[in-house]
């Protein structure tokens, strides 16, 4: 059986980011900063990088979608786009978590510590038994002790892709 290809995105913070996975291995990947205009740049960017690899949206298997946490708004739009998109192509949607993309490819145990509003941050800890902790809001110099800081190895839509 073919590995499958997937389409990971993401757009709950200021960015509109995507990758297409094919046969395991990453074919394209997109990451716009923006504050707004996401719902109106997610879908020329998804069209644009199919058509770069020379594939249409028939040719997807799996969707992987960013869950945040983040700004409400952009999580709706992704979240909306994925389930429309799953439901038009009778294939299925996987949410995957910021803290979860950000820990992929990391070695265990480890904390990843994501950027949040009001000089906060969102905190997640990840065993070397594949147990993870819930993320976390909390101000940065009041994190509980725990595995050492680790900061991100793959880009995060590239990380959504390989997770879904």
């Amino acid at each position: 059986m073919p590995e499958p290809v997937v389409l990971g995105f993401d757009t709950s913070a200021a960015h509109c980011a995507a990758a297409l996975l094919c046969e395991g291995r990453i074919m394209v990947s997109r990451h716009e900063e923006m504050a707004r205009g996401q719902a109106e740049r997610l879908f020329p960017m998804l069209e644009e990088m199919l058509a770069e690899a020379g594939l249409g949206w028939r040719d997807l298997d799996v969707i992987g979608v960013g869950t945040g946490p983040g700004n409400f708004t952009g999580i709706r739009v992704a979240v909306a786009a994925a389930r429309g998109l799953a439901l038009s192509l009778s294939i299925p949607a996987i949410g995957i978590s910021a803290p979860e993309a950000a820990a992929y490819g990391l070695p265990r145990p480890c904390r990843v510590i994501l950027p949040a509003r009001r000089d906060q941050v969102i905190w997640q800890d990840f065993g070397d038994g594949g147990e993870a902790g819930q993320p976390q809001l909390a101000a940065p110099d009041s994190l509980p002790p725990g595995p050492a800081q680790a900061a991100p190895v793959v880009p995060l839509a590239e990380a959504i892709a390989q997770l879904a």
